[in-house]
């Protein structure tokens, strides 16, 4: 047994708890993420749970789905590709049957072995680095639904994951931008939400990042600005580190401009 096929669920369904009794036009809800709708952020989140249960269950239905998906690409919609995958499945519906999956997959993840290697888009990655990503999309993702609700999420301390993440793909957010590694990463001292101190990398560097664990994940999946946080960035490598920081996979992302993704004040 490994935590995070758990922690994958628990976070799915902090998030189904908030949308379990919205209507389908709460649903229809524009987020600041793209414009994307509630809907529209839970379809993408189970078509994707859907290709990491099938890369561990099911290798040829995977690589069949891989093969759909790279000749939706060079439409450039994606989301184009995720409706028709999805053959009308909407809301209550969708919402029911993403719940019904993320609860089956916390049970077929946990049964597995962590390290037991499975295809993905691009490198094979671990079991527990595949369910890993899942909860750290479904955590980022739902901070668009969490903002256009006008709910403060209360974070639990499975956001570690989250955190590991982000430090992990330290040398990896520099060389996708195309940019020299920085000899040394910053040490990094997070309070947790239960208030713990996680503490990464040496405390003699003068280059840090302090602050909450919640609003370094924030930065690092680029649901928020370093500037709408409360984080502290001394030296000019966690400075830059905090500024282009990317966790998740795929090309160089920007991350959003100040004051564009924050919590909606519901009238």
């Amino acid at each position: 047994m490994f935590d995070q096929p758990q922690d994958f669920a628990d976070e799915s369904e902090a998030l189904y708890q908030l949308i379990k009794d919205r209507n389908d036009e709460a649903l229809g809800l524009c987020t600041q993420f793209k414009f994307w709708t509630i809907e529209d952020i839970i379809s993408h989140l189970h078509v994707w749970n859907y290709a990491a249960d099938l890369s561990l269950n099911d290798e040829e239905g995977f690589n069949e789905f891989l093969t759909q998906v790279m000749q939706a690409l060079p439409t450039g919609n994606l989301r184009a590709f995720e409706e028709n995958w999805l053959d009308g499945l909407k809301g209550r519906e969708l919402v029911q049957t993403w719940r019904e999956f993320y609860r089956g997959m916390n049970t077929r993840f946990s049964a597995a072995d962590p390290k037991l290697r499975v295809m993905w888009a691009g490198p094979s990655m671990s079991v527990r680095s595949s369910i890993t990503a899942r909860l750290m999309e479904t955590w980022a993702h739902g901070q668009a639904v969490y903002d256009v609700l006008g709910v403060t999420r209360m974070d639990e301390d499975r956001i570690k994951n989250i955190v590991v993440l982000g430090v992990n793909t330290f040398e990896w957010t520099f060389k996708n931008k195309g940019e020299p590694v920085p000899e040394h990463m910053p040490y990094v001292r997070l309070t947790a939400p239960s208030g713990q101190s996680w503490q990464y990398g040496t405390p003699d560097n003068d280059d840090r990042i302090t602050g909450l664990a919640s609003e370094f994940c924030q930065v690092v999946t680029q649901t928020r600005n370093i500037a709408d946080t409360s984080l502290k960035a001394r030296g000019d490598v966690a400075k830059h580190w905090m500024r282009i920081a990317q966790c998740f996979a795929g090309p160089a992302h920007t991350p959003p401009e100040p004051h564009t993704r924050y919590t909606e004040t519901m009238l």
